[in-house]
């Protein structure tokens, strides 16, 4: 098989070259490193990789293909791929189709055979930043006028974009708890874990107005992950507070986190590189135990702030870096985690949060 020339080049001027897999094109992004070992379909269509390239830290992928099943998303809305060995043929009985025919179908456009150990290295050595894929632009000054057109993660609001632009329902409408569901971006799994709790879901676009949720008659609210950066995001920091006043039990994810933490004028910040894996150690300081989860955020709460706000209270850590990977209000039933307990794809550890939110809204 004849395979077709592309690059890879990072804003500080590396380059890496390899052979094209999926669409043919060019195309840039924040690039970012996944260290899960399983799972790439999930991470490819989960809404908070938006305008991400992703490098794959597993060698070898595309070996069992795609299924509809394991989508968290309608399609994927990364920016591209980068791995080591593709492989163009599959062997799960099931799939559907193979991830090179996926790929080409959705218009991504990535690149294979790279040394992807050196190039996380790299990243973990001098921290996320933009690159660009291209198999059609050889010549690297044209390509660096490409990848000066892509926009920083940094200040970038991208869920209103990603959000659904409907409302829809989840779940079985005889369940016996309602919950309104902010759609920054929000994965099909979350909705799962939710709905097989005895919860009925409506889910809302992102801009939604607090008298149109309340319409509905929620029980109580949810706050999904999603892409870019939370400090631009006051529509959702206001609504948040407006949620907060009415003492309704509510619950946040990766994004959903931090809004809750900008809620509670707790500032967040970029990381260096991110968290994004599957087998991050957080520890629970309410219980002593400690989770293995499953993580993809590039953006953190600031401890500091937490720690000066007397009605806020940390949960978790991250036992790595001891950053916060979860807050509750003392005063109000709200909490919020960092991580991903639906863990699509990951360990089944953080279940237990939402059963968790379960008991907030029955007590």
């Amino acid at each position: 098989m004849n395979k077709k020339k592309a690059t890879l080049l990072l804003a500080d001027g590396t380059v890496f070259t390899g052979s094209l897999v999926g669409n043919h094109g060019t195309n840039g992004g924040e690039i970012c490193f996944n260290t899960g070992m399983t799972g790439y379909q999930e991470i490819y269509t989960d809404p908070s990789y938006t305008g991400q390239i992703i490098v794959n830290t597993t060698p070898h992928i595309g070996n069992y293909g795609v299924i509809d099943e394991e989508a968290e998303s309608e399609h994927p809305l990364i920016a591209g791929i980068v791995v080591n060995d593709f492989s163009q043929v599959y062997s799960r009985l099931d799939a559907k189709q193979s991830l090179q025919e996926y790929l080409e179908f959705h218009g991504i456009t990535g690149i294979a055979d790279v040394d992807t150990r050196k190039l996380v290295r790299h990243i973990r050595s001098k921290g996320a930043m933009n690159a660009i894929i291209s198999s059609d632009i050889e010549d690297l000054e044209e390509l660096k006028k490409e990848l000066a057109k892509v926009p920083d993660m940094d200040g970038l609001e991208l869920s209103s974009h990603v959000s659904t632009k409907e409302s829809y329902y989840f779940g079985s409408e005889d369940a016996p708890i309602k919950v309104a569901c902010l759609d920054y971006g929000i994965k099909k799994n979350i909705l799962r874990c939710l709905s097989e709790r005895g919860i009925y879901c409506k889910v809302f676009p992102a801009k939604t107005s607090l008298a149109e949720m309340e319409a509905w008659g929620p029980h109580a609210y949810f706050l999904s992950n999603g892409p870019g950066d939370p400090a631009v995001m006051e529509y959702a920091v206001e609504t948040t507070r407006e949620i907060l006043a009415l003492d309704k039990p509510l619950f946040g994810i990766c994004l959903g986190h931090q809004i809750l933490a900008r809620a509670c004028n707790v500032s967040t910040y970029k990381m260096h590189h991110g968290h994004r894996g599957l087998n991050h150690p957080i520890k629970n300081l309410l219980s002593g135990k400690s989770e293995i989860t499953s993580q993809n955020h590039g953006f953190v709460v600031n401890k500091e702030d937490i720690e000066n706000n007397p009605e806020l209270e940390v949960t978790h850590v991250h036992l790595n870096d001891g950053t916060v990977a979860g807050i509750r209000l003392k005063n109000k039933p709200a909490f919020s985690v960092q991580y991903h307990p639906e863990s699509s794809p990951g360990p089944h550890d953080s279940r237990y949060l939402f059963d968790q939110f379960i008991s907030f809204i029955q007590n």
